[in-house]
């Protein structure tokens, strides 16, 4: 049996992935994805995305669905609101409809996009053991269920443990020293009205103490929370987290003295989920390599309080994309042309990224951030 082989093969079907494969189907350019995960329903997505207008918006206008979007943006989801660990109210804004960041559910926005690709674009349950690359700008990929395809371009939209960046970079990623907790209150005005008066319509954010919680209301009514702190990278592996009861009273710990309605974020949770950050170095690039290259977190992961890891996944598929329908026929000028781009907008962001965890989770994180929040537009 001869092994498939495909002239465009992004491997990962994330927001990156998706979008460059549709950015490319836009221009008549067919391409394959491979995903991991059993089926499009495999797992929730969950979670809230601002998409902001100097990236995301723009790779949604590349990709035709800039309109489609807008009608699944969540009303209310730019509000913002910053407390102090006794409960004070340092920061109040409401969303009066003209920000340039509307937010929606990540994946009412992933199905946004799954949606306008071809049937049969995505191939689901193949999870990537590895690739090699063939001669002749060709590539190899093998799956743990044993299969391989070949491909003339391969693209790695593999996220933060990507199996194709040790093609181009021996760079791994780092642990940032913050570690999330994400805790989730669902049907929250009915069963967590506490909670859910407390965070309000739209994005949440209580600091101090070099920890917080950061969160979000979701479309369906329920509460995303993120308790965050500074914690040694083996911390989380001292709870068990299969004992919510035990995981929450250990994360709480680290919050003592706070008030007891933010404590209420973790203690009254109906989930609650570990996560570590890491983030690859600050400028982190490769020299061209013939027929691969990177997107999204796969060439630039970075912590999220910048807030542009998604934003930056779907700018790279949508810039990788036009690069190629821009050099039909050449494909090594396309990725040249993508990644001279790429590597200095990551290097910003990643900047921007590490200097806002900084900012966050130093001795007077709250203050710089009523500070930041309180200047001038112009100045932000």
């Amino acid at each position: 049996m001869s092994t498939p082989h495909h002239p465009y093969a992004i491997i990962g079907g994330g927001l990156g992935g998706l979008t460059a494969a549709r950015v490319l189907h836009v221009h008549g350019i067919e391409s394959a994805v491979f995903d991991l995960e059993a089926g499009p329903e495999a797992r929730t997505q969950g979670g809230m995305l601002d998409i902001h207008e100097e990236n995301g918006q723009k790779a949604l206008h590349a990709a035709g669905l800039h309109d489609d979007f807008l009608k699944i943006v969540h009303e209310g989801g730019q509000a913002v609101r910053l407390l102090g660990p006794d409960g004070t109210v340092h920061v109040a804004e409401e969303d009066d409809g003209t920000g340039d960041r509307p937010e929606l559910d990540r994946g009412e926005l992933r199905d946004l996009l799954l949606n306008s690709l071809p049937d049969g674009t995505v191939h689901w349950g193949r999870k990537v053991t590895g690739a090699r690359p063939l001669g002749d700008g060709r590539h190899e990929v093998a799956f743990a269920d044993g299969s391989v395809i070949t491909t003339d371009l391969l693209i790695g939209a593999d996220g933060t443990w990507s199996r194709i960046r040790p093609l181009l970079s021996d760079a791994r990623p780092v642990y940032t020293g913050v570690s999330f907790v994400e805790t989730d209150l669902y049907e929250a005005d009915t069963r967590h009205p506490r909670s859910a008066a407390i965070i309000g319509g739209g994005f949440f954010i209580a600091l101090g103490d070099e920890r917080g919680f950061l969160a979000h209301r979701e479309p369906d009514g329920s509460l995303h929370v993120y308790a965050a702190l500074k914690a040694d990278e083996g911390w989380i592996d001292t709870i068990d987290f299969s004992d919510h009861a035990v995981a929450k009273a250990a994360v709480l710990a680290h919050f003592d003295g706070w008030d007891e309605g933010l404590r209420g974020l973790v203690a009254d949770a109906d989930a609650v989920t570990p996560r570590r950050i890491h983030a690859l170095p600050v400028g982190h690039r490769w020299d061209r390599v013939p027929s691969v290259t990177l997107l999204g977190d796969a060439a630039h992961v970075m912590s999220p309080f910048a807030g542009e890891g998604a934003n930056l996944a779907m700018y790279d598929g949508a810039a990788l994309a036009l690069a190629l329908a821009a050099h039909p026929g050449d494909t090594e000028a396309a990725l040249t042309v993508y990644e001279e781009a790429l590597f200095p907008r990551s290097e910003a962001s990643a900047a921007e990224s590490a200097t806002s965890l900084d900012t966050m989770f130093g001795a007077d994180g709250l203050e710089r951030m009523v500070e930041f929040f309180t200047r001038s537009p112009a100045a932000q």
